[in-house]
Order: C-alpha cells, then sequence, then structure tokens
C-alpha cells in the first residue's frame, strides 16, 4: 500500500470504533443494528462478519512454552469498523479493517499492525469454511468444522509466528446466552468465545527458530454501542487455572466505581454468568509504560467461586503502540488458584 492511500485511509478511520475499549465507544449509534436480547447465534454463520453492526473483532491470544523453557505471549486480531451499516464492493465499501500482532518474551515485546480497506479482497473474513486475513496474515480453519481447527500467522521484520489451534470443548456464550450487558444503562455486545484451544507451532525471531506448545483463547464480539457515554475504556481478563476452570472478567471504567462482569467457565464446559459487580478487582502496583501510569499486578476476588488472586504481568512493558494504543500481554496467576492468561487494557 502506498503511502497517499494509508494516510487517506488513516484519515478516514473513525477513532471512536475500531478496537475494544476505547474511549467514546459509547456515541451514537444511529442507523446501525443493535444487539438484542434473546437472539440466537447461528454457527458457522456467525463466526463470520456482521456489517450491519458498527464494530466487530476476532481476537485471539496464546500462552506458550517454548523449547527453551522460556514462556512466551502471542496475540492476533483483527478489527473490523463500519463508516455505514453496509457492505460493498471495491474501493467505496464503508468496512474498514484493522489487524493487529503481537508476540511478548519476559524482557521483549514485538508488535505489528496492518490496514486496509474492505471491498478490495486485501482483508476480510468469510464464514465457510472460515478464513479471516489482512495481508499475509491469516487465521483459517484447517478442517471443514467452524473454528475447532485453525492454523494461525502473522509477523513482521523483526518477529513471526506459525500456530496450529485445536478445540478441547465447546464454545462459550457469555452473559444471557450471548447477550453481554457492559454497564448499568443496558449497552451490550454479542460476545462468545473458544477458550479451549490447544496449541502447537513456531516462533521465528531473527536469530532462532523457537517451538512452541500452549493454550489459546478466541474472543468473537460484535456491536454498535457497547459502551455507556461516561466510560472511557476497559480492563479485560481471560484466565486459565490449573484446575482447568477458566475466568473471563472484565471492569469497564468510568466516572464512579465501574462496572464489572464476566463468565466462570468450568474444565468440562460449563458457563456460569456473573453478576453485575460481583468480580471485585483491585489494582496493587502501577509501572510506567510509555509514559503512562499503567496497572501491572491485580487483586481479583471473586468469592462465589471461591477465588482470591494476584495477576500479574509476565512482561509489564507489553505496549500496544499502534494508531489505537493500549496495553496487551500474558499474565501469570497466582493464590487460591494458580495458572496463566492474558490483560488488555485501555483508556490509560
Amino acid at each position: 500500500m502506498n503511502a497517499k492511500v494509508l494516510a487517506l485511509m488513516l484519515w478516514l478511520l473513525p477513532v471512536p470504533v475500531l478496537a475494544q475499549g476505547f474511549a467514546n465507544l459509547g456515541t451514537a449509534a444511529e442507523g446501525y443494528a443493535i444487539p438484542q436480547r434473546g437472539t440466537e447465534f447461528e454457527f458457522p454463520t456467525d463466526h463470520g462478519p456482521h456489517p450491519e453492526f458498527r464494530i466487530e473483532w476476532w481476537y485471539l491470544t496464546a500462552t506458550l512454552t517454548g523449547d527453551d523453557g522460556r514462556d512466551y505471549g502471542v496475540q492476533w486480531t483483527l478489527f473490523r469498523s463500519a463508516l455505514k451499516p453496509e457492505e460493498t464492493h471495491g474501493w467505496d465499501s464503508p468496512q474498514l479493517w484493522m489487524g493487529h500482532a503481537g508476540l511478548t518474551t519476559p524482557n521483549q515485546h514485538y508488535v505489528a499492525e496492518r490496514l486496509s480497506r474492505g471491498g478490495i479482497g486485501q482483508a476480510g473474513v468469510r464464514a465457510t469454511p472460515f478464513d479471516a486475513w489482512i495481508d499475509n496474515w491469516q487465521m483459517k480453519a484447517r478442517s471443514p468444522d467452524g473454528i475447532g481447527s485453525l492454523m494461525v500467522t502473522a509477523g513482521d521484520h523483526n518477529f513471526s509466528y506459525e500456530l496450529a489451534l485445536e478445540a478441547q470443548g465447546p464454545l462459550i456464550r457469555h452473559g444471557d446466552n450471548g447477550y453481554s450487558v457492559k454497564s448499568p444503562k443496558g449497552q451490550a455486545s454479542y460476545y462468545y468465545s473458544q477458550p479451549f484451544y490447544r496449541v502447537t507451532g513456531t516462533l521465528q525471531f531473527p536469530d532462532r527458530t523457537i517451538n512452541v506448545t500452549g493454550r489459546g483463547w478466541l474472543d468473537r464480539e460484535w456491536s454498535s454501542q457497547p459502551l455507556a457515554e461516561n466510560q472511557t475504556g476497559w480492563d479485560w481478563f481471560s484466565l486459565s487455572f490449573d484446575t482447568g476452570d477458566k475466568l473471563m472478567g472484565f471492569r469497564l471504567r468510568d466516572d464512579s466505581d465501574g462496572f464489572t462482569s464476566g463468565t466462570w467457565i468450568s474444565a468440562d464446559g460449563r458457563a456460569t454468568p456473573l453478576a453485575p459487580n460481583q468480580l471485585k478487582p483491585r489494582t496493587l502496583r502501577t509501572e510506567q509504560v510509555q509514559g503512562r501510569a499503567v496497572p501491572v499486578e491485580w487483586q481479583l476476588e471473586l468469592p462465589a467461586h471461591d477465588l482470591s488472586v494476584t495477576v500479574q504481568a509476565m512482561n509489564p512493558q507489553s505496549w500496544m503502540e499502534t494508531s489505537f494504543p493500549y496495553w496487551e500481554g500474558p499474565v501469570v496467576v497466582s493464590g487460591t488458584h494458580s495458572g496463566r492468561g492474558y490483560l488488555e487494557m485501555t483508556g490509560y
């Protein structure tokens, strides 16, 4: 893509609607579809895009261990944002695409970004057989069974990865059968996950190749106004415990105490939605990251599931220096439950 095209596209990008958790996602969504409680997901169709909604993402994180004995984290994300609630072919398509790739080690954090206009084939998602791509980055089905078996690739001049994912459990619907409320005023999204991937693959650095194994978690979410007007960002946790249980939890920050919600996922795949503000997150330590005070150690309390854990960043400097910057990186969990996971923080 030449510089003029890229500059034009950046000028057109709607700042409020490109990535989860950024300020102004509470702006009005007139003309766009709005999530409705009671809607049933339709698979494999809902693995694909929903252009009538304003924002959407395919969001993979993976906690990995290399054959060198070190821990790693990987992120692969494709965001879709609509200027209008429709899809057309060619350069007049109102669908905009942004891809983020991250690779984290205990002392390095690698970031790459891709931008594209929809309608020209440079980026997009197909439901059957599943295929999501931007440039040469790809998340593609390895078999015809939806997203149960995937191959994921991405990279830049200083890193790349190629991962095979095999689901070992069911899809998880968050909130009320996939209708996930985000504020006391009722803003919501459609939200489901596949948090049971077994991952194998390779990480490529300029001077070495590392074979890795681990666990992956794919989030699928779409909406048109997921935040209230006074919410400015969020802290999102996806934690996999050594018991096999899992927790997805988030806090949406506002001018008061914020709003928390989430899902407890048992080892056998049963999902229990958390009541609003049942999850109690508390910052234990902040660190200066790119000139900002960012929480890098948390206390999470969830009495209903006898959970009291410390969540600590593996690499506190896991800053995504992208068009819309945020913090995203792997974490280590200790306390009543031990394990690993991912943390995303926006709006800092």
